[in-house]
C-alpha cells in the first residue's frame, strides 16, 4: 500500500492531481487522502508516503474554539514550506517524499534545503507529473522494501510529532474526542478519531468495543463479555463484535504461527 496525500487549498487542483494518480500504472495499490488546509493535513495525514505540497497555504483557523486560537496561530505552520521543514525535523521512523505543486519558481531553492523530491509547477503539466510520479513510486517501494518488521505509528499534530512502535501499544482508547494510547511506558492521548486508527492498523489490531482498539499481540484470554491483555487490564468486549473478534484473533494467531 502506498499512502498518498493532497494538501493544497484549492479544490480544483487537489481533484486534478487525484485524478492523474488514477491514470497511473502502478504495480501497488494507492489510497489517495486530500487535505484542505495545513491544519487538516497536521491532523489526519499520519502515515502518508508521498505527499503532493503547495507552499503558499494560508493558515486556516476555522473549527477552533475562540480560547485556542492565540495557542494555534503560533503552533500551525504558516504556509507549506514551514510545514515541510517541521515534518523534516520530526524524529518519524518515516517521512514522506514531498512534492511541492506551485505557481512561483522562486521556492525552488528552499525545496532543497527540506530535501523535497521534486517540484512541480502550476499549471502542472500531464507528462511531467508522470515521470515525477513514477520515479517516487520507484524510491517508495525501494524504500519499504529495506524497512525493518516492527511497524510503527506514525503521529503528527499541530502541537507534537511523535512515533509509536505498534509492539509498544497494549490498546487504544477512545474518549472525549481524543484517543489515549496505553503503551508499555505509559499513556499518551492527542485527538483524532478512533475509527481512522481502526482502518490504519487492522491487521494487528481489533476494535472489540466502539471506545476499544486493542493490539491482538497482547491478548491473554477472552469471554463472551471481556478481553484479559497480557498487562491485566479487562476490557468490555461488545457482544456485535464477539464473533468477529474471535474469527480475527484466530485468523492472527495462526498467521504468527506460520511466520515462526
Amino acid at each position: 500500500m502506498i499512502k498518498i496525500a493532497i494538501c493544497d487549498d484549492e479544490p480544483n487542483i487537489r481533484h486534478y492531481l487525484a485524478a492523474l494518480i488514477q491514470k497511473q500504472r502502478v504495480s501497488h495499490e494507492t489510497e489517495v487522502a486530500e487535505y484542505a488546509s495545513l491544519r487538516e493535513y497536521l491532523s489526519r495525514g499520519a502515515g502518508t508516503d508521498l505527499l503532493f505540497l503547495d507552499i503558499e497555504m494560508p493558515q486556516e483557523l476555522d473549527g477552533f474554539r475562540e480560547a485556542e486560537s492565540e495557542h494555534t496561530v503560533q503552533s500551525l505552520p504558516r504556509n507549506g514550506m514551514e510545514l515541510a521543514r517541521r515534518i523534516r525535523d520530526t524524529d518519524a521512523f518515516l517521512q514522506p517524499l514531498i512534492i511541492f505543486v506551485t505557481g512561483y519558481e522562486k521556492y525552488v531553492y528552499d525545496a532543497f534545503d527540506v530535501d523535497a523530491f521534486q517540484y512541480l509547477l502550476k499549471p502542472v503539466d500531464e507528462q511531467r507529473f508522470s515521470e515525477v510520479f513514477a520515479r517516487a513510486v520507484e524510491r517508495i517501494l525501494a524504500k519499504q522494501s529495506r524497512q525493518p518488521d516492527t511497524r510503527s505509528l506514525l503521529i503528527q499534530s499541530a502541537h507534537r510529532n511523535k512515533t509509536v512502535p505498534l509492539d509498544s501499544i497494549y490498546y487504544i482508547e477512545s474518549r472525549n474526542h481524543k484517543v489515549i494510547l496505553h503503551l508499555k511506558e505509559g499513556l499518551f492521548s492527542y485527538y483524532a478519531r478512533i475509527g481512522e486508527l481502526e482502518d490504519e492498523l487492522t491487521d494487528q489490531f481489533f476494535r472489540i468495543h466502539k471506545g476499544y482498539l486493542i493490539n491482538l499481540s497482547y491478548v491473554d484470554s477472552y469471554s463472551r463479555t471481556e478481553v484479559e491483555l497480557t498487562n491485566g487490564e479487562r476490557l468490555l468486549i461488545s457482544r456485535y463484535k464477539y464473533a468477529d473478534f474471535v474469527k480475527a484473533y484466530l485468523r492472527f494467531v495462526k498467521g504468527r504461527l506460520a511466520d515462526e
